[in-house]
């Protein structure tokens, strides 16, 4: 599974970061984001995942989206 996050759409209410804080990171500009070393990377570990599909669906805006 990928991870992406739209920042367009993120209200930066960080519940992502504290479900998911190894994947999801808050910036220094105030923002969230997924940390560059999961951009575009297939995350396979089943725990990691389970935590990343909890942050999506906890997200209130929608922004977190997941590609199998």
């Amino acid at each position: 599974m990928k991870v992406v996050l739209d920042k367009e759409v993120c209200t930066i209410c960080f519940s992502c970061v504290a479900i998911c804080p190894e994947v999801f990171e808050g910036k220094d500009d105030g923002t969230v984001d997924v940390k560059d070393e999961y951009k575009g990377v297939d995350i396979t570990d089943p725990e990691l995942q389970g935590k990343v599909r909890e942050a999506a669906n906890a997200c209130p805006s929608g922004a977190i989206s997941i590609e199998e």
